[in-house]
């Protein structure tokens, strides 16, 4: 009998399925560089490369593999014009910084063309315009002031009332110009190259220390280290919490469908709305001449809601608006986003001088960690002219808008919901014996909360609920496998394992021998 929750679609982004995944090794001694990069996704390979370009000694130390954490999952639009941000931000921070975001989001535009013409990489890059659109007329004059905006910032900008879209839109901001790309055979070149330059690279190797000293020092969870006199943290969420950013940072996770489509049919353009759960559309070509469409769209915080039934919405909306044949892959993405809109690219906090991190893209990280790999590299080289929009990125940057405080405000409550009223429930399931199989749960055992999965030949697993992030209390996502916090985003395997920060280390194993019955 086939499971009425049952997904369509290969559980996996196109962009893993279509790539090759080569090995380097994990680090197995101690080690010293110029510069330790923690982070091998699009922020912490672009920043090696730029390093290693201008001439400093460069390790990546990757928890996983490199290029397959987010980075693997992203739909790789490569715009300055991210949904609504220059209205928000000009209004918050003031024209001048709304025009130093366009420039440097569309000096990183460029940057990628330029990478790809240099080392001749072979990913599909594609020139394209990008549009920001209502969906219906509510949101039409939130639409045409950001147009606005966005052309007093700089940016060629427009606002249009039609589109190539099959349906009917209420108003749209165009920019012409910007680009989409394969983001693994970018990354895996960018890799190749930066090996060829001299660069290290460990995978494998969770950092689980840092010690800001001079040189500063880097751990992993087998003990061995890396001596440098920078380091960068390029995590994602930072794995370090010494600069209180996860009270700046708010998780967010989005589903992502795809299906092939008539080369003729598919959307030549980059779309997004916040309209409808939220929806953002692209295509990428596949070997058989068709295209494949991607959409993304039902943003979540992790560990809430039912990604399932998400994946539904998304996929019908796919199918009813689109002729798009089967659903080939459905994957998901996390974000995080900054409460003041702007990604922090810079210092990690005040008082030190040799740490930096690259955080909050809010998931715009293709244009934002190409902009952290030139920022942080002229920060660390001190070489050339200090860009002018290092200020607008700097990390230790205060809260000094309503809106902000506002913000921080809301995410903070947000997390002490979870990580109080979590704990007031009584418990999930009353014992191991009422989960079902194929699915999780959290259950007191003992007294004490597990995470109990049971797989579909009813073997069972458990761990301990409890993130060793912060402590919040983990909850089950049926639709990807995984036990998600609530509070900071970290996400671990049935087995426990770290799948996703910023945790590092993994949920403890529960032994239910001498537990409730399973």
């Amino acid at each position: 009998m086939p499971n009425p929750r049952s997904l369509p679609g290969l559980d996996e982004s196109f962009w893993m399925d279509s790539t090759d995944m080569p090995e380097h090794a994990p680090l197995t001694e101690d080690f010293e560089v110029d510069v330790a990069v923690v982070g091998g996704g699009i922020a912490g390979l672009s920043t090696a490369w730029e390093l290693a370009r201008a001439g400093r000694s460069v390790a990546v130390l990757e928890a996983d593999r490199i290029a397959s954490g987010v980075t693997g999952y992203t739909t790789a639009k490569v715009s300055a014009l991210h949904s609504l941000v220059y209205d928000p931000l000009r209004r918050a921070r003031g024209a001048e910084a709304a025009r130093l975001y366009a420039m440097s989001q569309q000096d990183a535009v460029e940057r990628v063309a330029a990478i790809v013409d240099e080392v001749r990489i072979a990913c599909d890059l594609e020139r394209v315009s990008a549009y920001s659109y209502a969906a219906g007329p509510s949101s039409r004059e939130m639409i045409e002031a950001e147009a606005r905006a966005a052309a007093e910032a700089g940016l060629a900008a427009a606002y249009v009332t039609e589109t190539e879209l099959p349906f009917t839109i209420a108003g749209a901001v165009r920019l012409d110009g910007q680009a989409q790309f394969h983001p693994r055979k970018y990354l895996l070149a960018l890799a190749g190259d930066l090996l060829a330059r001299g660069g290290h690279i460990f995978e494998r190797s969770r950092v689980t220390g840092l010690s800001e000293g001079t040189p500063c020092r880097v751990t992993t969870e087998s003990g061995r280290s890396v001596t440098a006199r920078d380091v960068v943290v390029a995590t994602h969420y930072p794995v370090f919490d010494r600069a209180m950013l996860f009270a700046r940072l708010s998780p967010r996770r989005e589903l992502v469908v795809a299906a092939p489509i008539a080369a003729e049919l598919a959307p030549k353009g980059m779309y997004i709305t916040e309209d409808e759960g939220k929806r953002s559309v692209r295509s990428t070509p596949l070997d058989d001449g068709r295209r494949l469409l991607i959409v993304t769209g039902e943003s979540f915080t992790p560990g809430t809601g039912d990604p399932h039934e998400a994946f539904r919405r998304l996929d019908a909306w796919m199918h009813e608006r689109f002729a798009v044949g089967p659903t080939a892959y459905r994957w998901a993405a996390q974000d995080n986003d900054p409460s003041d809109t702007v990604p922090l690219v810079g210092l990690f906090h005040i008082g030190v001088r040799h740490t930096y991190v690259a955080t909050g893209f809010g998931g715009w990280g293709m244009t934002g960690g190409v902009l952290a790999g030139r920022l942080l590299t002229s920060l660390i080289t001190g070489s050339g002219a200090r860009l002018p929009w290092a200020d607008l990125y700097d990390p230790r940057r205060l809260g000094s808008t309503l809106r902000e405080v506002s913000t921080l405000l809301g995410q903070q409550a947000e997390v002490a919901k979870h990580f109080v009223g979590d704990r007031l429930r009584v418990t999930h399931l009353d014992s191991v014996s009422q989960v079902p199989p194929g699915t999780g749960a959290v259950v007191r055992v003992k007294g004490r909360r597990c995470a109990v999965y049971r797989d579909q030949d009813g073997t069972v697993r458990a761990v301990s609920a409890r993130c060793t992030h912060l402590g919040c209390l983990v909850a089950f996502n049926e639709a990807e496998t995984s036990w998600e916090c609530p509070c900071h985003g970290s996400r671990f395997g049935v087995d426990g394992a770290v799948l996703q920060g910023p945790a590092v280390r993994p949920l403890e194993e529960v032994d239910l021998v001498d537990g409730g019955e399973v």
